[in-house]
């Protein structure tokens, strides 16, 4: 068997051998062996753990790829893969999100109806004036502010809801969303977005940077499944195929 420094570890992906020895510390490569004098002995497996370990990380992030190389050093191959499997549903999560977005923003900037999301006046309005003008009730404006449409002031004494241009703003676009057939957990998620973004074309051009984060993890994933296969084959825990069933091949 060929042995391996440190440095030959670090020198591969241009790290220090500190961060090696905090790799095997913190359990993302297994543990090495130890000559008398006390200095570390890598083999090939530790060299694919640190493969491994380092193409998670883009595709997965820190936490969870030190939770998957900790699994697998430790012989726990189906935690390994639940936590494998929960990142990838994450990121179809993500997905769905963003196309719900996408076309709610798209629906905003070719509606007809698009410019009344973007109120001119700063006057504020009571929770029964918004509901007149909007033509819906108060508790449908509640419903919208326990959804995390709305989140309009409150006066010191009274706690009556008060709404700024803002939360006209965001109710008149939640309107608009609505009667377009969106759900109150997409509208939230559209009226958030706007918010951080500062408006309709700077939240479509952040959508495009957004998917093509997606799609820079997604092919991340690809490239960390790959690592991970060579790994977990050189420690030999893939659980044995099952048997096939006798009258599965039966001949009728």
């Amino acid at each position: 068997m060929d042995y391996l420094r440190p440095t030959d570890l670090a020198r591969e992906h241009g790290i220090s051998t500190q961060a090696v020895r905090n790799y095997e510390r913190d359990g993302c490569i297994p543990l090495a062996d130890r000559t008398p004098s006390g200095y570390r002995v890598y083999t090939e497996a530790h060299a694919a753990a640190l493969r491994a370990y380092l193409a998670l990380v883009p595709a997965h992030g820190y936490a969870v790829s030190g939770q998957i190389m900790r699994a697998l050093n430790t012989g726990e191959l189906d935690a390994a893969l639940t936590a494998v499997d929960r990142s990838h549903a994450q990121l179809l999560r993500d997905r769905g999100t963003l196309d719900a977005v996408g076309q709610a923003v798209a629906h905003l900037t070719t509606s007809p109806d698009s410019a009344a999301h973007t109120p001119v006046s700063s006057e504020t309005f009571s929770i029964g004036e918004l509901a007149h003008r909007l033509g819906v009730t108060a508790a449908t404006l509640r419903n919208w502010e326990a959804a995390g449409i709305l989140a309009p002031d409150r006066a010191p004494v009274t706690g009556h809801r008060t709404y700024g241009a803002p939360e006209i703003r965001d109710a008149e676009l939640a309107h608009l969303l609505r009667r377009g057939g969106y759900q109150l957990d997409q509208i939230a998620t559209v009226v958030q977005q706007i918010r951080t973004a500062g408006g309709t074309q700077a939240l479509s051009a952040a959508l495009d940077d957004w998917r093509q984060r997606l799609t820079v993890r997604g092919v991340a994933m690809l490239n960390a499944s790959v690592r991970l296969a060579r790994y977990v084959a050189l420690l030999d825990v893939t659980p044995p195929q099952p048997l096939t069933h006798p009258t599965a091949t039966a001949e009728h």
